[in-house]
Parts: C-alpha cells; structure tokens; sequence
C-alpha cells in the first residue's frame, strides 16, 4: 500500500486541521498516511508521496515549510511532491491569486523542485488565539475562509497526481 506524509507549518492550528483534512481525504482513498508537523519530519525514506502545507504570513510561505523542502532535496527530487498554502482571509479569485505569489516566488529559487500539485486557500483567525506580534491583527475579528469543499477535492487529486492510480 502507498505511504504518503502530509507536513504542516501551522502556527496557530489552522493549517494543521487543513493537512489533517488532507489525511483523511487520503486514507479514504485507501493509502497509508502519515501527518506530522513539518519541524519534527526526520528522513523522507519510504514515502511514495509528500505533501507540505504552509501559511502565507507577512508575504512569506512559513518558514518550517520552506526548511522542510531545502533541508531534504535530495529525497525529495525522486519522489511526488504537492504544496499548499493559506492565506488571504477572503476567498476571492483575487485574493487567491495575490496569495499565490509569495509561495510562486519561493518555487523560483527552488528550479529543481516541480510540485505535482500546488493549491492555495484562504485562511483562518481566531483573535483570542494570536500573540505578539500577530496581535495587531485582532481587530479583524474571526475569519475562516477555509473552503473545504476545494480542500476536499483537491486532496482527493492527489492520488492521480503523485500516479498512485487512484483519484
């Protein structure tokens, strides 16, 4: 059976409950997965496929996504690799599209990396959750612009994606 590690950078859980959607959409699919924090992923050995999820903060893909992928290329240039990101706190075709382009600029510095699929959604905020430096951003009030319709269906592509012969 296939194996397949979804990684998160998730620094207030909202990105965490998305990679962990993302699992259950997969293991439905009847593939083994494994989900895990993206600082605490050790080797890449044995996975058939890998996909990390980061947020945009501050017009940057998170950090821990981003080492994920640089500290172990060399695994991961032989094996399927889908990428994903929240974001804007609407889930505009405009807001998406800005959104994309801090996790399109890391891509360019990454020329030997070509992700079998790469999806960006919008995000979510609890106020009462944020510390400093984040805090300034409590007046926004909570906002969930997670669609988790797309979410879903974009996991369920995986399979097809990484050629694992399911979709």
């Amino acid at each position: 059976m296939a194996l397949v590690l979804v990684a998160y950078a998730s620094k207030y859980g909202t990105t965490q409950e998305v990679a962990e959607r993302v699992a259950g959409v997969l293991e439905r699919a009847g593939i083994d997965v494994e989900a895990r924090d993206a600082d605490d992923v050790g080797r890449l050995v044995g996975y058939d496929g890998v996909v990390i999820g980061g947020a945009l903060y501050f017009f940057h893909w998170m950090k821990d996504a981003r080492h994920l992928i640089t500290r172990h290329r060399k695994e991961l240039e032989g094996i399927p690799v889908a990428l994903f990101a929240l974001g804007p706190f609407e889930s505009t075709d405009e807001q998406l599209a800005e959104a994309r382009k801090p996790l399109d600029k890391f891509l360019e510095g990454q020329d030997w990396l070509e992700p079998a699929s790469t999806a960006i959604f919008g995000g979510a905020m609890d106020p009462e959750k944020l510390r400093f430096p984040d805090t300034a951003m409590k007046k926004m009030g909570p906002t969930d612009a997670r669609d988790w319709d797309a979410i879903e269906a974009w996991a369920a592509s995986l399979p097809a994606a990484f050629g694992l012969g399911s979709s």
